[in-house]
């Protein structure tokens, strides 16, 4: 038996953009044959809708009330839901992964860091920074940021992005020789396709979703048109996502080169 984790979810508790409760994914999620969710909502430099005039600790407050609700409706079940972030810099962000609350209150300086800062930080933790759907292209951003140097790996899939974007990603999964993610990036029930990671065995915390991730014993899998499909396939098996048909449109920038 396998077990498929969504990595990339959006409350409406700590996401401005997201239409969806974060006690409401529980049994959503579960009928749609996941065995648990990452809240990975958006911080403060993204889409957060968390005010930016609070007190540091009252804003982390805000900003985990939707991994705390969705948590506190999942109490008493067999549905796991585990702790994420959402990172910005320029456009390029990243998932975050064996953090938590109290690493958030230690780090209130977190926003004027540079991203090997935050990978090193993240590190500290026991944690994994992975660059979430690499090569998105949205009328609202103008670059492509890459830093290879500072990714543990990458969402090689992304539900609600388009196909060619997630064989882009792919690709460049490969080339890196990343260990790669699949998610949905929900952010409501609307969402037609639905993405994940599966795993031979069952995933109780975030610390075991890191190792079993670095260990490579993840899959990065999809459902398109998920209310009628029968089952999650591998995103290795299908083709339209691991074969580039287009290159992107907006200039691509490799933060790494220009460090050279």
């Amino acid at each position: 038996m396998n077990y498929v984790y969504e990595t990339h979810l959006h409350t409406i508790e700590g996401s401005a953009c997201s239409k969806t409760n974060a006690e409401d994914y529980i049994d959503y999620m579960s009928g749609l044959g996941y065995s648990g969710i990452i809240v990975t909502d958006h911080f403060f430099n993204g889409n957060s809708c968390v005010p930016r005039d609070l007190p540091w600790t009252e804003r982390i407050e805000r900003y985990c009330r939707g991994y705390e609700n969705a948590l506190a409706a999942a109490k008493g079940g067999d549905f796991n839901v585990m702790f994420g972030i959402e990172y910005n810099f320029q456009g390029d962000e990243y998932l975050l992964y064996g953090v938590d609350k109290k690493w958030l209150l230690d780090n209130p300086d977190i926003m004027s860091k540079d991203r090997p800062a935050v990978r090193d930080l993240v590190h500290e933790a026991g944690g994994v920074m992975i660059q979430a759907h690499p090569f998105r292209e949205r009328d609202y951003l103008s670059t492509i940021h890459l830093m290879p140097s500072v990714c543990d790996g990458i969402e090689c899939y992304n539900a609600a992005n388009p196909d060619y974007q997630n064989a882009l990603g792919y690709e460049y999964g490969l080339e890196h020789g990343f260990l790669m993610t699949g998610g949905s990036d929900i952010h409501a029930f609307t969402q037609k396709d639905m993405g994940g990671m599966s795993f031979p065995y069952k995933i109780n915390s975030i610390e075991e979703f890191v190792a079993a991730f670095k260990a490579g014993d993840g899959v990065p899998v999809q459902k398109k048109d998920a209310a009628n499909a029968a089952q999650f396939v591998p995103v290795v098996d299908t083709p339209s996502l691991t074969t580039v048909t287009k290159q992107p449109f907006l200039q691509v920038i490799n933060h790494d080169l220009l460090c050279d």
